[in-house]
């Protein structure tokens, strides 16, 4: 046969290249370009996102306690007649 693994068939018209894991590096320009594009980002949507989390946080907030005072029992309704 003679074929290495990664070499088992041939395509025409294909061009593919590979790279040793050794020569690879593994958080290339991660500090000067990574963290200050995700800073970019976060920016660029926190119009978009923050107020419909905030609302809906209130909105659970403000039910939750509805429903933990609904769940109260009401002194008025166990006071005897004297």
């Amino acid at each position: 046969m003679g074929r290495e693994f990664g070499n088992l068939i041939r395509v025409r018209h294909i061009i593919s290249y590979s790279l040793s894991p050794f020569e690879q590096r593994a958080f290339p320009s991660y500090f000067t370009k990574g963290i200050p594009n995700a800073f970019r980002r976060i920016q660029d949507s926190i119009l978009r996102v923050a107020p419909p989390f905030i609302g809906f946080y209130f909105l659970y907030t403000w039910g939750t306690q509805e429903f933990e005072k609904s769940k109260r029992k009401k002194p008025a309704d166990f006071e005897e007649n004297k």
